[in-house]
């Protein structure tokens, strides 16, 4: 057994408290992935976290994710590198490159961008599309109205690569009605994956059929005062 550290500590009681959350909704605690978004955070506070057998990552830039996870992975092949901040063009090929899963497809000008991507790479990374459920305009995401033509679109375009929704509800609205809607949207399409809730809502995320939950502050705790 890894040894004891407040990382670890945080980690477990993350954990418990996603089974707890499945468990009252009625589902199976193996049908929610976490996934630890380190953003901002040392390669040493990932490895403290690899060694408590987290292994589902999380990060925002493409650049910090390319410098601190390669060398994690020589000595860790089952980490999976998730990125889920709004992604510019111009670090598509850097993405596809690195990632497992892309979190943040929100637009065709994207879409084409990544295309292009795996065409040079050699791979496409599974691909969520982040809907903005609350239509705010300071938000990444494609809008409300918008999502149903893209989603059909890049089903079209990426076949099973495209695994399902994102969503980061306003932070001042209950999130419920938000996650309830992403849900309907990846039932209209097929989709089996929703990526929804972080560190204070994943066990409302939960009960609305969350498959991954993206927690970092209660894990990592606050970002470091140079980030």
């Amino acid at each position: 057994m890894a040894p004891s550290s407040p990382l670890a500590d945080r980690l477990a009681d993350v954990r418990a408290r996603i089974n707890a959350a499945a468990r009252n909704a009625g589902r199976d605690p193996a049908s929610v992935t976490l996934v630890a978004v380190s953003k901002f955070h040392p390669a040493s506070c990932v490895q403290e976290v690899l060694a408590a057998g987290q292994t589902v990552f999380g990060e925002n830039r493409v650049q910090e994710a390319a410098a601190k996870f390669p060398p994690l992975r020589e000595q860790n092949p089952a980490l999976r590198l998730h990125l889920i901040g709004g992604l510019q063009t111009n670090k598509a090929k850097d993405a596809v490159r690195i990632a497992d899963m892309i979190e943040s497809l929100d637009r065709p000008a994207l879409a084409d961008a990544l295309a292009r991507a795996a065409d040079s790479v050699g791979r496409m990374p599974e691909l969520l599309i982040e809907v903005n459920t609350g239509d705010e305009p300071q938000k990444f995401g494609v809008p409300k109205e918008e999502a149903d033509s893209f989603i059909r679109s890049c089903q079209q375009r990426f076949g099973s690569s495209l695994r399902g929704l994102m969503c980061i509800p306003p932070a001042e609205q209950d999130p419920a009605p938000h996650f309830r809607l992403l849900r309907s949207m990846a039932q209209t399409h097929g989709l089996p994956v929703l990526s929804m809730g972080m560190s204070a809502d994943y066990p409302v995320a939960i009960a609305e059929g969350a498959t991954l939950v993206r927690v970092g502050t209660a894990i990592f705790g606050p970002r470091p005062a140079t980030a």
